[in-house]
């Protein structure tokens, strides 16, 4: 098959949104799993589309007899990049089109030497898991996707209020406390959107989040931080809602208890470098 990969254009947007609801839909369905992705019409899927268009995502897109039929996309916001989504036209899975299109950004990455990637995916489909851990990614977190309706609670000795650009620093600080590394971009980004908020405690800012909901990612010093910040979403962006790792059983039983329920079973992967996290968090679906 005569593959051709290239460079994605923002005329590209509409037919790879396109095909991003349809392949994503079409493997939930498969495995019995409710789409974790909107119809291209909507917001969200407006606000993916955007990524074409924007210079700190590198889009890639391949081509088969002229027509597109895959993309893959790498968040370059800031040192640790993230991939994806990966998606590929329904109709031509199994033809390596999906090892291309990765293949092509790890090179990418390579070129820009960023010190690790890192991806989220779907733990029921197989054949992504397979393909990344064949290109060299570690699985490092289990994790749910947890929806439900807005929770409206509070935690004492807990206060949220809306981020600032004078808050950057002191965020950057304590992801980097806490991951190793920092997410300046996107955190500005959510900044500027107006959907980023801190958490305070004592004084002082101790948690932030940029959206919770599967674009964003939060950091806490404690559970009670992020749960602070779960607590005071006026929604869990996205169908499936939050990315919460299982193996925090304090703030997963929390968010149980609290009427969330698990909608999927996702994977945290990381190629290169990779900090054992020492405090509270939720990834996005980038990482």
């Amino acid at each position: 098959m005569d593959i051709v990969i290239r460079r994605g254009k923002v005329e590209d947007a509409a037919q790879c949104t396109a095909i991003f609801y349809e392949a994503f839909k079409t493997v939930a369905k498969q495995h019995n799993f409710p789409p974790d992705v909107t119809p291209p019409d909507s917001g969200t899927a407006s606000a993916w589309s955007k990524r074409f268009s924007t210079p700190a995502f590198y889009v890639v897109v391949a081509e088969l007899d002229g027509r597109i039929v895959g993309s893959n996309i790498l968040d370059e916001r800031d040192s640790v990049a993230g991939v994806g989504p990966l998606t590929i036209d329904p109709s031509v899975q199994d033809n390596k089109v999906g090892r291309r299109l990765m293949e092509d950004v790890l090179r990418r990455s390579a070129e820009k030497q960023h010190p690790g990637v890192r991806l989220v995916q779907a733990a029921y489909n197989r054949r992504s898991l397979v393909l990344y851990a064949k290109l060299g990614f570690e699985v490092r977190e289990m994790l749910v996707s947890m929806q439900g309706p807005p929770l409206h609670s509070q935690i004492p000795g807990h206060e949220i209020r809306p981020a600032t650009k004078t808050d950057l620093d002191f965020c950057n600080q304590m992801c980097n406390r806490v991951h190793g590394h920092e997410r300046g971009g996107a955190l500005l980004d959510a900044i500027e959107q107006g959907t980023a908020i801190v958490v305070e405690s004592g004084d002082r800012i101790t948690g932030y989040a940029t959206v919770i909901g599967f674009p964003g990612h939060a950091v806490g010093e404690s559970n009670d931080d992020v749960k602070a910040l779960i607590g005071a979403a006026p929604e869990f962006v996205g169908p499936a809602g939050f990315l919460l790792p299982t193996r925090n059983g304090e703030l997963f039983r929390w968010c149980l208890q609290n009427g969330l329920k698990v909608v999927q079973p996702m994977t945290l992967m990381s190629l290169g470098l990779y900090n054992e996290p020492s405090g509270s968090f939720l990834p996005s679906i980038y990482y």
